[in-house]
């Protein structure tokens, strides 16, 4: 398989950036009620893990963050997908409400994808349509290898399928800096954390996201605003253990022997996982559908969320058929 961009030869769903106004915050979507929020303890060193599960329907839904996030990137489709499935969301160990794993030497991206497998436990669901994001992507594929018999589908949003680090930017310059980046926090936590909440109450934070890595005419300010102020309370070590971990970890000898209905989901603006890299894994899955999104950067889900939660909704209908889904109250 090629290591860098690739000619896509195979069909591609190319959604054009239409001219109509971006969508004021009145936008955001209702929610049904009858949501539950829980704690599992897990078998394996009794960490816990938050998960929240809300609406009903076949297939169900997992949803799957990136790293240092809690859900603000599925502000929109999550509301969307509760109307007709049943959707679950959990945060990983040390993200959200999650407290942090007893040994963080474990952090791993197998041991999330165990993790994922345990939420779809004690929330009474056999299997699910995984949905990732970023690093959540990661995680879906590696469910996938470990625990196939759970999964009914994948939808892959603004991911790569391994090592991350080596194509951020299309450079591997933040996988050199992250040993230095280690020490220095390791070494200096408090210092670190302090940085990062004045960056972040600062608004210098959000001010440089906007300028450099999400599409300012697409997203709203007050989209992005949950994301930082959650990094703030993140541990900083734990942060950089993650992503360590994430660098480390591919699925990409994996893809071939995905045999699950999958949608990936790309923005051709997204500097942190490239197009291309959604473009290759669409190529590498068998039967693979593609949507590119123009205009969409990282952030696709909150720039373009009619696009993105028709396209989901549309494959979901298509291609996981509701008969093979089981799914029982918590």
């Amino acid at each position: 398989m090629p290591s860098g961009p690739v000619p896509w030869s195979a069909k591609e769903s190319r959604v054009p950036r239409p001219d109509l106004p971006r969508p004021t915050s009145a936008s955001r979507r209702s929610r049904p009620a009858g949501g539950r929020r829980g704690v599992l303890t897990r078998p394996r060193d009794g960490t816990q893990l938050f998960w929240t599960s809300e609406g009903k329907g076949a297939p169900a839904v997992l949803l799957c963050d990136g790293l240092g996030c809690d859900g603000f990137i599925w502000r929109y489709l999550e509301p969307v997908l509760a109307h007709q499935h049943r959707v679950v969301h959990w945060h990983y160990p040390g993200h959200g409400r999650s407290p942090p794993p007893s040994d963080t030497r474990a952090i791993s991206v197998p041991s999330f994808a165990d993790d994922a497998s345990a939420v779809l436990d004690a929330a009474g669901v056999e299997r699910a349509v995984v949905i990732g994001h970023s690093m959540g992507v990661q995680v879906a594929l590696e469910m996938h290898r470990r625990h196939r018999a759970r999964v009914e589908g994948l939808v892959l949003v603004c991911g790569s399928p391994g090592h991350p680090l080596d194509t951020f930017h299309d450079t591997s310059v933040l996988r050199s800096l992250l040993p230095l980046l280690r020490r220095t926090t390791e070494a200096l936590p408090l210092g670190v954390a302090a940085l990062t909440r004045a960056a972040v109450r600062s608004g210098f934070a959000l001010q440089v996201a906007l300028l450099f890595e999400v599409n300012p005419a697409l997203v709203h300010r007050e989209d992005l605003e949950p994301y930082f102020a959650h990094l703030s309370s993140m541990d900083p070590r734990l942060f950089l253990r993650t992503m360590q971990a994430a660098s480390e970890h591919s699925a990409e000898d994996h893809l071939s022997a995905v045999d699950v209905p999958t949608l990936v989901i790309g923005g051709d603006r997204d500097h942190f996982t490239p197009p291309w890299l959604s473009r290759r894994m669409a190529l590498a899955i068998p039967g693979a559908e593609l949507v590119m999104v123009s205009g969409g950067s990282h952030t696709t889900p909150l720039e373009a969320p009619e696009r993105v939660d028709k396209a989901v909704a549309d494959f979901l209908r298509r291609r996981v058929p509701e008969c093979h889904t089981h799914s029982t109250p918590a």
